[in-house]
């Protein structure tokens, strides 16, 4: 369960402070506010906050001193800058001290949401310690002791301090993410920032701003100059994930910077130096993709330096008992299960099934398993049930295939004429419950993902009867 975001605010306008207390406070956050910048760098050294928020102009100490200070005392602590149009060039310079990124005044509250969460979500990607093999893991932990896996920790200790580019490849839920934090938390660039960018998750058309920013004017909706992944993580690592999803023209640019280490914004003409590493990882066999053409060769062999290729849960199953320990301790309290207990022949019933989402798929088992189950042991009956009907969809064709199947066939015995609505409800439960439930229950996260407003999310979690992580912890 992840403890509420501590957002320090350094403002000197009461008027403005008071309003971002409100909003962030309304988004969960716990907020403590400094009016002077010696003040906010005292308690911003002391540490303890997930994300600064601060002003340029403030009493006391100036923003940019401010920023310079605080990075140099809490590398891996995100800074957000707020500052008025006109000074883009000292938001620029911010960035380049340490700055995580920049708002321009007058902003959208709903803008300054997104980007804290960003903030929070990438500040403590790169400062929650990821454990190898550890007797009592933790949420970031890398579970299982078996054969396959003391492989991967050896590839881990091998590569993770060299200067190399390194590709990650897995089916989809082995834990892709988790392998490039520990390369990075293990290598010389683990006070520099860690970058997480998900290429599938971002439209072509907005990917290449994405990564290299982009220039006022550059396109329609371009009010502003914008610092993109690769000066965010300028020193540090950039992971780009699904790197096999990204389209032709952004791969192309991708390439150049990996060749010259400069990157052009969009709409731009300077060439800015970067010194990043690349941690890339995909489910998907990029050799097809150069076949057919989807997949620049070039690109390939600048990434794939060195492979670390992570085994299905099915390569694995001697870890299997381990995971579900994992996951019950993980799950338990916050379920409010004090005694989690698995009888033998559930495990038996785990052992058996394909586990096509992987570690992924058995994390969401285990969790529904113990809500069925609650303060009583699982039993091989209660695991039958939820890998049979919850969640309902899994990610390839034919799961959905036959839950289709499934309701036509009791449309065809009953006259209900309901299947569409069931089938269209099941597709949409189980959306929002894996965004939401990825997410970690930042709203703003999820709403942007879906692509709906975060008003349209908490709707649709109600009308589903589902929780995000936030409403369930309360405000403490």
């Amino acid at each position: 369960m992840k403890s509420q975001p501590r957002i320090l605010l350094i403002e000197d306008d009461p008027a403005l402070a008071a309003g971002l207390v409100s909003v962030l406070s309304a988004e969960q956050h716990h907020v403590v506010h400094a009016r002077r910048g010696d003040e906010g760098l005292q308690l911003g050294e002391a540490g303890g906050f997930d994300c600064v928020l601060t002003d340029l102009r403030l009493p006391g100490l100036g923003g940019l001193d401010l920023i310079r200070r605080l990075h140099a005392a809490q590398p891996r602590l995100p800074i957000v800058l707020m500052t008025a149009h006109g000074t883009t060039e000292t938001a620029i310079e911010a960035t380049k001290l340490g700055a995580f990124d920049y708002l321009l005044k007058p902003f959208e509250m709903e803008e300054l949401i997104d980007l804290v969460a960003r903030a929070v979500s990438s500040g403590r990607q790169a400062a929650a310690v990821v454990e190898l093999g550890a007797s009592k893991p933790g949420r970031d932990s890398i579970v299982g002791r078996g054969r396959a896996m003391q492989t991967i920790y050896k590839e881990l200790g091998r590569v993770a301090a060299q200067p190399v580019n390194v590709l990650i490849r897995g089916e989809t839920g082995t834990g892709k993410e988790l392998i490039a934090r520990a390369l990075y938390q293990h290598s010389d660039r683990s006070s520099a920032p860690f970058i997480a960018v998900n290429c599938a998750a971002i439209p072509e058309t907005l990917l290449e701003s994405e990564l290299f920013g982009h220039e006022r004017g550059a396109f329609t909706g371009a009010v502003e100059r914008r610092i993109g992944r690769f000066e965010q993580a300028n020193g540090g690592t950039l992971f780009l994930d699904e790197i096999g999803e990204m389209g032709a023209s952004t791969q192309a640019k991708l390439l150049r910077v990996l060749q010259e280490r400069v990157i052009q914004r969009v709409g731009g003409r300077d060439m800015v130096p970067v010194d990043v590493r690349i941690i890339a990882a995909t489910h998907v066999a990029l050799e097809e993709a150069i076949v057919a053409k989807t997949f620049r060769e070039d690109l390939f062999y600048r990434l794939n330096q060195v492979t670390i290729a992570l085994p299905s849960l099915r390569d694995r199953i001697e870890d299997l008992p381990e995971l579900v320990e994992h996951f019950m301790r993980l799950h338990a309290s916050s379920l409010g299960i004090t005694s989690p207990a698995l009888l033998p022949e559930a495990l038996d019933v785990l052992r058996q099934h394909s586990w096509p989402g992987n570690v992924r798929e058995l994390e969401n088992v285990i969790r529904l398993a113990l809500l069925r189950g609650r303060n009583y042991p699982i039993t091989a009956g209660i695991v039958r049930d939820v890998l049979a009907g919850a969640p309902a969809i899994t990610r390839d064709r034919k799961g959905l295939a036959d839950l289709v199947a499934a309701e036509l066939a009791i449309a065809q015995t009953t006259d209900e004429g309901q299947a569409s609505r069931r089938v269209l409800e099941a597709v949409e439960r189980e959306l929002y419950t894996q965004a939401i439930t990825l997410a970690a229950g930042n709203q703003a996260k999820a709403a942007r993902w879906l692509g709906v407003s975060r008003v349209t999310l908490r709707e649709k979690l109600r009308q589903l009867g589902l929780k995000s992580a936030a409403e369930s912890e309360g405000t403490g």
